[in-house]
């Protein structure tokens, strides 16, 4: 069976399934380009209000397929860099998705697929779940962004040990680390994580727009101009009709319904 991306929903959540069991998940340009095509779609539609990334079976993602990049050695540099470009693609279109997208983790998410669920907003793992940058395993450096959010999430001692030494991290101490929101027992990731979507769904999508626009636009922002754009976002998410909404709620001790 073809590596594929699943898509499927429950409720406002859409859930996309890294889906190539041969390969213990492992990802490949079509699976990049098809993750960048249903959050594409996914971001004009309404019904959709915040994404659920897993891996299909008891396995996030194995990363990279070994077999293909050892082929991938025959061809021009040109060839690999393509590729790194399509998950580069996916991973920024992660980012810069309006909506929430929670990494809902089984197993073990190594190398690219490391990257993957840190390029997500929300991490989700089984206590027994492992995670591990074994790029430097194979004489090879990461992609994905992994030395990016690594270096940002991490001390500059700790994301080297686990880049330069290609360690496992176990999900309990990412817990600890802060890197992992929520873990749960083996098996439950998905529903814990559809949980965790099942509650931000709930809240006013504009407002978690601005809020991961916002802490985005921080990396690397001096306070003045953070700043700025905190006034200009919360004088527009004021004026939208979901403040009055959820403020008048609020005051009669009501359920906000947002729009």
């Amino acid at each position: 069976m073809a590596a594929q991306i699943l898509s499927t929903s429950e409720g406002a959540t859409l859930i996309l399934t890294l889906s190539n069991p041969e390969h213990r998940n492992a990802m490949g340009p079509e699976i990049y380009a098809a993750g960048v095509e249903a959050l594409n779609v996914a971001e004009s539609s309404p019904e959709v209000h915040s994404v659920v990334i897993t891996g299909a079976g008891s396995m996030f993602s194995a990363g990279g397929n070994l077999q293909r990049l050892l082929a991938n050695r025959q061809e021009s540099p040109e060839h690999q860099a393509q590729s790194i470009e399509g998950l580069h693609n996916w991973i920024e279109a992660i980012r810069a998705f309006p909506k929430p997208v929670i990494a809902a983790v089984e197993g073990a998410a190594a190398g690219a697929g490391f990257s993957l669920a840190l390029a997500c907003d929300l991490i989700v793992a089984a206590r027994t779940s492992i995670f591990v940058m074994a790029y430097s395993n194979i004489a090879l450096s990461p992609d994905g962004g992994g030395t990016w959010s690594l270096s940002r999430a991490l001390s500059r001692q700790l994301a080297s040990e686990l880049l330069l030494l290609g360690e496992r991290i176990s999900a309990e101490r990412l817990h600890s680390l802060g890197v992992v929101n929520r873990l749960c027992e083996a098996g439950q990731a998905l529903g814990e994580a559809l949980k965790l979507a099942a509650q931000l769904n709930e809240r006013a999508t504009n407002t978690l727009s601005s809020i991961k626009e916002l802490l985005s636009e921080a990396d690397g922002s001096n306070l003045n101009a953070q700043l700025a754009r905190e006034r200009d976002h919360f004088v527009t998410n004021l004026h939208h009709a979901n403040a009055g909404i959820g403020i008048s709620a609020f005051l009669n001790k009501e359920k906000p319904q947002y729009q």
